[in-house]
């Protein structure tokens, strides 16, 4: 069996500058890539998820909730969508686009062509996942979340995301401990 990196939605919208920032993304960018660099033999495989919306419906609104509803972010064709430039995302083997006409937080709602993330990691006779990206509260939670309750090992290495905030930062660390996703 294998273990695999999961990178979770390190594009430009999520980082500063970006239409929906969160504070940090562009250092977990930079950071994910030296990871990776510095230890590529820990991982057997390394794939990453983004956020690729075409017409997500109510999850995009002029008044977001900030909760189920957001400003547009990562529309397709949009610089936004794109990787932050100090993630490589030459370093992953697949890329899972997710949300094109849902919200999807969740890398695996995603799928590479044909195949979804969790087809793809059992493929590949992976076992374990460590999960790291943006953000923790939200799509880095989901991704853990599922990856957990798809029989993964799961560990998400903290030191390599970033949070919307700290409350909601709180309550999906407990979330994830509860469903036994390791925290390092």
């Amino acid at each position: 069996m294998s273990r695999a990196l999961i990178v979770v939605d390190v594009q430009n919208d999520f980082c500063e500058g970006g239409s929906l920032p969160v504070t940090g993304g562009a250092a977990v960018a930079a950071a994910v890539t030296e990871l990776i660099g510095a230890e590529r033999g820990r991982w057997d495989h390394v794939v990453a998820t983004r956020d690729w919306h075409i017409d997500p419906g109510l999850h995009f609104s002029a008044e977001p909730d900030f909760r189920d509803s957001w400003p547009p972010h990562c529309v397709v064709g949009t610089k936004g969508a794109g990787f932050h430039p100090d993630f490589d995302h030459s370093l992953a083997e697949a890329v899972f686009d997710k949300g094109a006409y849902e919200a999807a937080y969740s890398g695996f709602e995603g799928s590479s062509g044909e195949t979804d993330l969790a087809h793809w990691l059992r493929d590949h006779d992976v076992d374990a996942v460590d999960v790291v990206g943006i953000a923790t509260d939200h799509c880095v939670r989901a991704t853990a979340l599922d990856a957990a309750a798809e029989g993964f090992t799961t560990t998400v290495l903290l030191e390599y995301t970033a949070a919307v905030a700290e409350e909601t930062r709180a309550k999906a660390l407990e979330e994830l401990e509860a469903a036994g996703v390791t925290l390092a």
